[in-house]
């Protein structure tokens, strides 16, 4: 019996270290870092600036977000690639329609298929980043990203003043329907989980990641890095960027933050669709381990599943009369349950959403291991990594 008291415990005991001593992961007030002086007093001063997007098939994305960035007034220098990555739907003629509005220059090129060995995306960005020419910083973006007036300028301010070689913002998720509302914050938080914000900042920690919707890189930090050849077969490209760009021997400051000025317009009003972003790239981020595929699913069972089941049971065998080891199981599930449900609220009031979906995050965990599953059995299918009929070789 003491054994089922230490295994209803252990869990309890993981999300106290996890609340206190885990980077913080939990808080959403991880924003833009503010630096001491301004980026120029004039437009000559302001860095020069390249936005990067690679775009596929977004013909009906990008009169909502490429014109944000056309439009933003940036007081430097700024310009926009557009890489049209094998579009079937017109998209490189809806930019060209919107580039001549006027304002902020734009280029589209289209792009060429990937040589072996490259992952398409990151091919992508490596001839948008060719056509930009000369430039101190470049700006990797998504075609569904869309900015609010002002949010590119920030960007480069907070850059350029807390002197961050890359510094990336985690992009406001769309959560509008049903399942966006269940499936999304928990998304942003299994991530945060992941890779801590505030830890990626520290220079001295370990923790590299990136949000690929929203990268600013000082374009020298990434030649003397090595450019993006360094990573071309990444099918994870931002967080391959982050750690390119972290560790020796660069090792530049880089920053990860949430804004609520960047915004994905990309809709998922349906399960298979959120299914399949996660599926996407799930077993990817496992190194393609089976071992690590299982340690993940009894991880999530154990760290999620197992508080909620020992608070119900014990309450349960409490109410028929059992003893000692019943409260036990059930205090120490119910704190676990709490714990969890605690930490997932700042993600909930970002996203504008009742705390009261909170308790439900383990019914969430469940999916999220099931989409992991899923993403190995497609690997093994030769599905891995699929994307509007891209299928990335491993």
């Amino acid at each position: 019996m003491p054994v089922l008291i230490a295994v209803c415990v252990v869990p309890a005991a993981a999300w106290i270290y996890l609340l206190a001593a885990h980077g913080g992961y939990w808080r959403t007030g991880c924003r833009l870092p503010v630096g001491g002086g301004d980026a120029g007093t004039g437009a000559g001063d302001w860095p020069s600036l390249v936005a990067v997007i690679p775009a596929r098939d977004e013909a009906g994305m990008l009169p909502l977000t490429l014109s944000s960035l056309l439009a933003q007034g940036y007081p430097g220098e700024l310009a926009v690639v557009l890489v049209d990555d094998g579009s079937a739907d017109g998209t490189a003629a809806v930019a060209e329609a919107l580039g001549q509005a006027g304002g902020t220059a734009l280029k589209v090129i289209r792009g060429e298929a990937p040589p072996a060995g490259w992952a398409g995306k990151v091919w992508a960005m490596t001839q948008g980043v060719a056509a930009a020419g000369e430039c101190d910083y470049l700006l990797f973006t998504d075609a569904d990203i869309a900015f609010e007036a002002g949010a590119v300028e920030e960007l480069v301010r907070a850059a350029v003043t807390d002197d961050r070689a890359l510094l990336s913002q985690m992009a406001l998720l769309r959560a509008d329907t049903g399942w966006e509302k269940w499936i999304v914050p928990a998304f942003v938080y299994f991530f945060a989980q992941l890779y801590p914000f505030r830890r990626v900042g520290r220079p001295r920690a370990r923790t590299a990641a990136a949000a690929g919707g929203c990268v600013l890189v000082r374009r020298e930090v990434l030649a003397a890095a090595g450019g993006l050849e360094r990573i071309r077969g990444a099918r994870i490209d931002d967080i391959a960027l982050a750690r390119l760009l972290k560790r020796p021997p660069v090792a530049a400051r880089c920053w990860l933050g949430f804004s609520t000025d960047v915004r994905s317009l990309r809709p998922y009003p349906r399960l298979a669709l959120l299914w399949g972003m996660v599926a996407r790239s799930a077993y990817t981020q496992l190194r393609y381990s089976p071992a690590l595929l299982a340690a993940v699913v009894a991880g999530l069972a154990w760290l999620y599943l197992l508080p909620p089941v020992a608070a119900i049971a014990g309450l349960v065998a409490l109410a028929a009369g059992a003893g000692t080891v019943a409260a036990w199981c059930a205090a120490a599930g119910l704190a676990g349950w709490a714990l969890q449900a605690l930490t997932f609220v700042p993600l909930l009031r970002l996203y504008r959403l009742s705390w009261l979906r909170a308790p439900a995050l383990p019914l969430v965990a469940l999916l999220y291991a099931g989409m992991t599953v899923d993403s190995a059995r497609r690997h093994y299918a030769g599905r891995g990594g699929e994307w509007k009929g891209r299928t990335i070789p491993v």
